[in-house]
């Protein structure tokens, strides 16, 4: 199983670099140049990957004993593959603590933030609530609490719902700690009609950011935010990205 990531660096450079994941969306990095050139334009360094089978990534064969050839494609695909001693949530999570020690060892940059679309809005929450590293998350379509996932739709697949991973850290429990820092902060954007995952419209059904706001306003450190787009499909709007930016610049 391969990650393959891209590191782009600006012309002038303001030392900060932007980690953004593709999810599940991506093809190629091709397919984002205009994000990547949107952040070169502006100074940053852009660190781009894509989940573990999408993308650039490859979709190995295994050999199963009790179940035989099976191509992995799909990560719901990774529950034939847990073991005692491995489970494959390393996945979503190694190649980017790979990819940023490698980058700490070639470069001085003074920060790193974080942005993703989906299943890459998912991961940003999620590594960055382990990795402090991470002081800004932008999270776009990525997640909701599992208990108000009304719409079956919404549900989630293999990483956004195995129980025993969430019994470690359930949702809110994530947000807070991708928050909570000194000049740390979270911001969720869920477009309005999403034909995809998490609709504004359906956050609007279930706003839980005061929840948050009140435990890190308890923990006296960090921020967060959810914001709606109007937009009605699922990607990163131009006016998300423009706010994502404008927040980037004022932290």
């Amino acid at each position: 199983m391969n990650s393959i990531s891209y590191l782009f660096l600006p012309e002038k450079s303001n030392n900060k670099l932007v980690v953004f994941h593709q999810g599940h969306e991506g093809q190629s990095f091709l397919q984002d140049k205009k994000i990547i050139q949107f952040f070169l334009d502006k100074n940053y360094s852009v660190l781009i990957l894509s989940m573990v089978t999408h993308g650039d990534n490859n979709e190995p064969v295994i050999d199963l004993p009790e179940f035989g050839k099976l191509r992995l494609n799909s990560h719901d695909h990774f529950t034939f593959i847990e073991s005692p001693t491995f489970h494959p949530m390393k996945y979503f999570f190694e190649p980017i603590a790979v990819a940023l020690n490698y980058v700490d060892s070639q470069f001085d940059f003074d920060s790193y933030y974080m942005m993703g679309l989906s299943g890459g809005g998912w991961t940003t929450v999620v590594y960055s609530a382990i990795d402090p590293r991470i002081t800004q998350s932008y999270s776009i379509a990525g997640s909701f609490p599992i208990w108000l996932r009304a719409d079956p739709r919404n549900f989630g697949d293999y990483e956004q719902t195995l129980p025993a991973f969430y019994r470690i850290a359930n949702y809110e429990e994530l947000y807070v700690m991708s928050s909570y820092g000194d000049d740390r902060r979270l911001v969720q954007f869920f477009n309005k009609f999403d034909p995809c995952c998490f609709s504004g419209d359906l956050y609007e059904q279930f706003p839980y950011a005061n929840a948050i706001k009140e435990k890190l306003s308890d923990l006296q450190k960090g921020k967060f935010d959810v914001y709606i787009d109007d937009t009605n499909e699922h990607k990163i709007s131009d006016s998300t990205l423009t706010k994502i930016a404008n927040m980037m610049e004022t932290q």
